[in-house]
């Protein structure tokens, strides 16, 4: 039996373009946990993902870490019991992310995403993501994720 992607578990109305199932014409990342506490995820870019220069665009690669970091914070929070405020879908927003771009990652073939915690309570949770390919690192990142608390 294949597992449900965690945005299809937690989110399946959500309309980010990055993970939102809801948004036909996002990313539609799919993201899956894995006995380390780490999620992963692959990724087949398109065509119109393309930098000018036959690779993967930066901003795309970004928008891919953020959503992934995502799928690995709230995995974190909703085993800690940290669940969204009332009436709301995320119990965590990005609060910042530092990108590095490492090797020009491809166009034509799947990537593969890595995103695991450190420094978690409740407060925020940091998250660290890779962008893989080939056995190399092509872009990683830091993600800070802070408690999302409407104001009212």
């Amino acid at each position: 039996m294949k597992m449900m992607a965690l945005q299809d578990e937690w989110w399946p109305t959500m309309t980010c373009f990055g993970c939102g199932p809801a948004n036909a014409e996002g990313l539609r990342l799919k993201s899956y946990p894995q006995l380390d506490g780490s999620v992963t995820a692959t990724f087949q870019p398109w065509p119109q993902h393309d930098n000018g220069g036959g690779f993967l665009n930066g901003g795309v690669i970004a928008t891919l870490l953020d959503c992934h970091s995502a799928a690995a914070v709230h995995q974190e929070a909703f085993l800690n019991g940290w669940m969204p405020a009332e009436g709301e879908s995320l119990a965590y927003v990005t609060a910042g992310i530092d990108v590095r771009y490492r090797r020009p990652a491809p166009l034509k073939e799947p990537v593969t995403l890595v995103a695991s915690t450190k420094n978690v309570s409740e407060d925020q949770i940091t998250a660290l993501v890779r962008l893989e390919w080939d056995g190399k690192v092509r872009a990683e990142g830091e993600a800070l994720w802070k408690r999302w608390r409407p104001r009212t």
